[in-house]
């Protein structure tokens, strides 16, 4: 396969399924409880708005580095020995913009979900110690170099085995499937619907980055399945 088409594996799947998110988003944006609230001027339609273009703008970002780097070395042609650095510094400049985005569409959007206060409370700190624990065995096991994809820069990442310690003793998978609690904690804690929508968004959109981008490239670069800890 020629480097374009490596560049571009899988991400017909990566489009389709971000289109029909974006879609179901525009849908859900027109309802009263969505709509409701605003925060500095912009309505809470529009925060949502954001929060969804910011992920989109994340993991297209992620795709773009990864892929170039990986199949033409393109960031370290480009940055030389920064460019793991400078990459990491975008991709978390991003990824904090994300959360703080779902965090102010929260508070714009506030008691816009009719349940029971103390209820909804208690579910956002259970959400909350799950993604606090995720977070201590990415520094503690795994290392937030090795969680934003150094593999695909340095080769000698490759042949680190497999973590099977802290939440990595539960699911081959914990970044996703835990880490993103986070963002279900504004929506909860706020009582807030559009919140609630945007982190539906966040948790399935990374499941689309995981098997369009992450798993072809796990493929690529181990010659085999392997599980996102070992990353």
């Amino acid at each position: 396969m020629y480097p374009a088409g490596l560049i571009f594996e899988k991400q017909w799947l990566h489009v389709l399924l971000l289109a029909i998110l974006i879609a179901a988003m525009f849908v859900v944006s027109g309802t009263d409880s969505i709509r409701a609230g605003s925060f500095a001027g912009l309505s809470s339609a529009l925060w949502l708005g954001i929060a969804v273009a910011t992920a989109a703008a994340h993991q297209i970002f992620v795709w773009f580095c990864w892929r170039t780097q990986l199949h033409l070395a393109l960031l370290t042609r480009v940055f030389g020995v920064r460019a793991f650095t400078v990459y990491a510094i975008l991709f978390a400049t991003l990824g904090v913009l994300r959360v703080i985005f779902v965090f102010i569409l929260a508070f714009s959007n506030r008691d816009t979900l009719h349940l029971n206060e103390a209820a909804l409370r208690i579910g956002a700190v259970i959400m909350l110690i799950p993604a606090i624990y995720l977070f201590y065995s990415v520094k503690r096991y795994f290392s937030f170099k090795r969680a934003l994809g150094i593999d695909h820069f340095d080769a000698s990442y490759r042949s680190i085995p497999f973590i099977k310690e802290g939440i990595f003793r539960f699911t081959g998978n914990g970044m996703y499937t835990f880490g993103f609690f986070l963002l279900w904690f504004p929506g909860l804690w706020y009582a807030s619907t559009a919140a609630l929508a945007a982190a539906l968004f966040n948790h399935i959109y990374i499941w689309v980055h995981y098997y369009s981008t992450e798993l072809p490239d796990i493929r690529r670069i181990y010659g085999k399945d392997k599980n996102a800890s070992g990353s």
